[in-house]
C-alpha cells in the first residue's frame, strides 16, 4: 500500500520513510519502549539534522513573562529593530511533550524574515511533567502580556498581534484565539496554522488513512496525548474544532499535510470557519507529510512555499 501512495511523495523524503520505518521496525523487534526521554530526543535530533540553514536576524533577545502561575521565557526575534513592527506569537509542536525555542530557533528566525514581523517564540511548558492546561495557560498569558514584555525591552513594535503554531503548538493557538473571544483585552488579528492539531478525540477519517509510516503515527498520537491529558478531560470538549466561534474569532490560515494523520481536522476547520463567516485560507500541501518543516533540507521547496504563505497571509491584513 505504502509503494502506491507514496508515488506523491517527493524522492529524498519517500526514501528517509522508508529508512525510517526499517529502523522503526528494528527497533520493535530488539524491544524498544516510548519514553519521555528518547521522544524528546528524537524530536529535537529531527530538526537539528534536517534543519541546517540558521538565518541572521537583525535582534534576538531572551526574557521571560510573568504568567499567573509560571515565569515563562520567551525569545524575542526582531528583524528590524529601529522599525515599529507589528508581532506574532510562535507556539512550537512537539505533541505537547517535546520540543523547545532552542530546537526551533531556525524556523523562528525564518518566520520574522518572511512575515516581518516580531516573533516571540513561547517556552511553554511541557507534559507530562506538567499536563494540560499549563501549556495553554502559558500561551494565553503570553497573548495578554507581550506588549508589556517588549516595551519593557524598549523594543518598538506595533500593537498588533496575530498567533502561529505548528503541530501542537497550532491547537494552543486555535484554543488562544478561542478564549481571546471573550476577553476584550486582547485582540488577535490573524493566526497561522501548520499542519495542526484540531481535534483530541482523533474521529476524523486520515487518522486511520494516514495511521502509519508517515512519521505521525496513530499509537504515538495516543501516546502523546494521553501524556498530556491526564485530568480525564473531555477531550471533544477542548478540541478546537469543536469550540464555539464569534465574530471576533481571526482570520486564519491552515496548512494541512498530504499524509498526515491530522490532515481531515484541519481541512474540517476549515470549512467550519467559513461556514461561521470567519476569513480562511486553505493551503494543502500535497505528497507532504506532518511536521515536513522540521525536515526541510529534505523538502526545501514545500518549506519555502510554507513560509512565503504565512508571510503573504499575515502581511494582508495591513
Amino acid at each position: 500500500m505504502h509503494n502506491q501512495r507514496d508515488a506523491a511523495i517527493p524522492t529524498p523524503l519517500r526514501e528517509w520513510l522508508e529508512q525510517t520505518r526499517a529502523a522503526k521496525a528494528a527497533a520493535h523487534a530488539n524491544g524498544y519502549r516510548r519514553t519521555v526521554i528518547n521522544a524528546r530526543e528524537t524530536f529535537d535530533a529531527l530538526i537539528r539534522t534536517f534543519v541546517t540553514d540558521r538565518p541572521e536576524v537583525a535582534l534576538v533577545r531572551d526574557d521571560v513573562i510573568l504568567g499567573p502561575d509560571y515565569a515563562v521565557p520567551v525569545r524575542l526575534y526582531h528583524p528590524a529593530p529601529d522599525e515599529a513592527r507589528p508581532v506574532a506569537l510562535f507556539l512550537h509542536g512537539g505533541g505537547h511533550v517535546a520540543g523547545s525555542v532552542a530546537a526551533y530557533d531556525p524556523i523562528a528566525r525564518k518566520l520574522a524574515l518572511a512575515t516581518g514581523r516580531v516573533i516571540v517564540a513561547v517556552e511553554y511548558r511541557l507534559a507530562p511533567e506538567c499536563p494540560y492546561p499549563a501549556a495553554l495557560r502559558d500561551s494565553m498569558a503570553c497573548a495578554k502580556l507581550i506588549f508589556h514584555c517588549l516595551s519593557g525591552q524598549r523594543l518598538r513594535h506595533a500593537r498588533r498581534l496575530a498567533l502561529i503554531g505548528d503541530s501542537a503548538g497550532g491547537a494552543l493557538c486555535a484554543t488562544v484565539s478561542h478564549l481571546a473571544q471573550y476577553e476584550p483585552d486582547v485582540a488577535i488579528e490573524a493566526q497561522a496554522l501548520l499542519y495542526p492539531s484540531l481535534d483530541y478525540s482523533l474521529a476524523q477519517p486520515s487518522v486511520m488513512e494516514n495511521a502509519e509510516g508517515y512519521l505521525l503515527e496513530r499509537e504515538r498520537i495516543l501516546w502523546l496525548f494521553d501524556s498530556y491529558l491526564q485530568g480525564h478531560e473531555n477531550r471533544r470538549a477542548i478540541s478546537p474544532l469543536f469550540m464555539d466561534i464569534t465574530e471576533r474569532y481571526p482570520r486564519t490560515l491552515v496548512l494541512t499535510a498530504e499524509f498526515d494523520p491530522l490532515r481531515d481536522e484541519g481541512i474540517a476547520y476549515v470549512e467550519r470557519l467559513r461556514e461561521h463567516s470567519i476569513a480562511t485560507e486553505h493551503w494543502p500541501m500535497s505528497g507532504m507529510v506532518h511536521a515536513y518543516l522540521n525536515l526541510e533540507d529534505l523538502v526545501p521547496e514545500a518549506c519555502a512555499e510554507t513560509y512565503t504563505a504565512v508571510g503573504h497571509f499575515l502581511d494582508a491584513g495591513g
